[in-house]
């Protein structure tokens, strides 16, 4: 399950301190190996919390005792999974853990979270304004991994990191720093109802074309 790495650095790196927000649950099992789920809390500066959905093999965690309310680092990767639901297919996006510890109750610790990505840019970047009037583009990149497989890790940049995005091809590799976050939105469903959603995506802080790499 380890990522790639290129010319010495990973692809693919997501570093996280929050707050665990749901006990861990079995979600599934791979080569005789039980992996977990749990929700991770990560609060911004600006106050808003980013539910995060984490998923760690019981090697990490079986001699750990922690729950709701516990302040957890955690060192992975950002990966994607497609799920059928409502005969449609949704795209799952979680922190796959390969470190996790406790942490010490300090409420003065700071939480983090940074993720850097290496990919390729592969669908038409669509480029919007925000109800507020402020430039978006909506990325999707593909970071490879082992085993000839990949994750298709939607982004958001901003501002000036949006107006260079949309301009940019299928198939530019991109390397972004950022922050991965929760979003709900409202959906409409078949019958008329609202329905509350949560997409996640890497919000975009850096953004530079590897336009000269192979």
């Amino acid at each position: 399950m380890e990522g790639m790495e290129e010319k010495g650095h990973e692809t693919n790196s997501a570093i996280l301190t929050g707050i665990v927000m749901t006990p861990p649950v079995v979600s599934h099992k791979s080569y005789g190996e039980t992996f977990y789920c749990l929700s991770l809390g990560i609060d911004r500066k600006s106050g808003y919390r980013d539910v995060i959905q984490i998923i760690v093999s019981e090697r990490l965690i079986w001699n750990l005792k922690f729950g709701p309310g516990d302040t957890v680092e955690i060192i992975g990767q950002v990966r994607t999974y497609n799920e059928e639901q409502d005969g449609r297919n949704k795209l799952n996006v979680v922190v796959f853990a390969r470190e996790f510890r406790l942490c010490d109750a300090d409420p003065r610790r700071e939480h983090e979270n940074k993720i850097s990505l290496v990919g390729f840019i592969c669908k038409k970047p669509i480029g919007r304004v925000s109800p507020l009037g402020r430039e978006i583009c909506d990325i999707m990149l593909a970071v490879n991994r082992m085993y000839n497989k990949s994750d298709y890790i939607p982004c958001i940049a901003w501002g000036r990191n949006a107006g260079y995005a949309s301009n940019l091809p299928v198939g530019t590799k991109i390397s972004i720093t950022g922050r991965i976050q929760s979003r709900e939105y409202r959906k409409r469903d078949p019958e008329g109802n609202v329905l509350i959603k949560t997409a996640y995506e890497v919000s975009i802080l850096k953004l530079e074309a590897l336009i000269n790499e192979a």
